[in-house]
């Protein structure tokens, strides 16, 4: 599958260790990645999407969690759908 030309004007620049890069032009290597570079985007893309991924259920848990609990410990009065809603109910198990 041909993947679309996309324009690359950004450029990350970092030092690693020798270790780190032995390793990492191996593990690119072994992936089947043309370049160094593809593999390490590829690689860093791919966790970041998991990190940013976790970090979205993580806020909208805490979102539903406080929308929750604000709904049963709040001293709020149901409102009118509410009432006929549970008068429906009432009478269908009665």
């Amino acid at each position: 599958m041909m993947e679309a030309q996309i324009n690359k004007d950004e450029r990350i620049e970092l030092r690693v260790s020798s270790t780190d890069k032995r390793i990492f032009k191996r593990a690119q290597k072994l992936s089947g990645d043309k370049s160094f570079s593809s593999f390490i985007v590829r690689v860093v893309k791919k966790q970041a999407e998991k990190i940013v991924a976790k970090n979205d259920r993580i806020i909208a848990t805490e979102k539903d969690r406080e929308i929750f609990f604000d709904a049963v410990f709040s001293n709020s009065k149901p409102n009118e759908n509410l009432i006929e809603a549970a008068k429906r109910y009432k009478s269908k198990i009665s």
